[in-house]
């Protein structure tokens, strides 16, 4: 028996004292949040601080779990779970994962991502309104497959 494999990623909505959110430009991706990968044996919460830092040179305390994303095709699939957090050191700084990083008033950030699946992610991050929130994705083209309120 073949078993699934998925890659498990981390994404943050970040904001600072001034209620700015925090994006990069990704390279091929555009804008959108701080998110990577979680590697072998590392948690959660650690990934998503170092990715963070990484990205955009901002130190972050993770607040809660927002959402959880599944992206079902194309292979490989991904689940990506989706943090709010607050900047609490750091200066801006790019990556090569990150040709510019900024803070954004809210109107500005929503119009920022191009792609939907980063926009829609960005947007269900923003209107978090305490539930974990669950969507499932295809990709090429973006298609929502569902999505609902954990509780």
């Amino acid at each position: 028996m073949t078993r699934p494999l998925h890659t498990v990623i981390v994404s943050c909505l970040v904001r600072n004292t001034s209620d700015e959110i925090l994006l990069i430009r990704h390279p091929r991706r555009g804008w959108e949040l701080p998110q990577g990968h979680v590697e072998s044996g590392e948690e959660l919460l650690a990934a998503a601080t170092r990715e963070v830092r990484e990205e955009t040179g901002i130190e972050v305390r993770i607040e809660r779990l927002a959402a959880i994303f599944s992206k079902l095709e194309p292979q490989p699939s991904a689940v990506i779970f989706g943090f709010l957090g607050s900047a609490v050191g750091g200066q801006l700084t790019t990556s090569d994962e990150s040709l510019e990083v900024g803070w954004f008033d809210e109107k500005t950030a929503r119009k920022l991502p191009e792609h939907p699946v980063n926009r829609e992610r960005l947007s269900d991050l923003l209107n978090h309104d305490g539930a974990i929130l669950y969507r499932a994705y295809s990709m090429s083209p973006y298609r929502p497959q569902s999505g609902r309120d954990l509780g």
